[in-house]
């Protein structure tokens, strides 16, 4: 077990305070803003400990950053990202479950795991584009 410091519970607070996803620089820029000493590669050892112990989700964008986010319930989940404002929603995926055992196990894999994150707009970001056209 990782010791809990100082700038892992900084990460973790800031964390919990931001809306959605966040990247590690931009977590390190609004610590800094509030007068956090903290290193940015400390900000990117905490948010990975973090994640690797389910404290935090973790995915790549599509532009393949990662970005980080509080997590909100435990257990293997999935998400509905905004790409506009980053709107997240947690999923529940059954169908996806069971696709995963069905095509691993007729290749002959156990133990398989997977992520997805599914990116596409929300009704408030696309309500502007809709009532442009009219």
């Amino acid at each position: 077990m990782k010791r809990n410091t100082w700038q892992r519970e900084a990460v973790r607070e800031a964390l919990d305070d931001t809306e959605g996803f966040i990247s590690a620089q931009a977590l390190h820029a609004a610590l800094h803003a509030s007068g956090s000493p903290i290193g940015l590669a400390t900000v990117y050892r905490a948010l990975g400990d973090l994640a690797a112990s389910g404290e935090a989700d973790s995915l790549q964008s599509p532009d393949g950053e990662s970005l980080y986010r509080a997590c909100i319930t435990t257990g293997h989940h999935h998400h509905l990202i905004c790409r506009n404002c980053g709107l997240t929603v947690e999923i529940a995926a059954d169908e996806v479950e069971s696709w995963a055992k069905r095509v691993a196990a007729e290749h002959g894999f156990t133990g398989a795991a997977h992520v997805v994150d599914v990116f596409g707009l929300c009704a408030n970001c696309m309500r502007p584009a809709r009532d442009e056209r009219g």
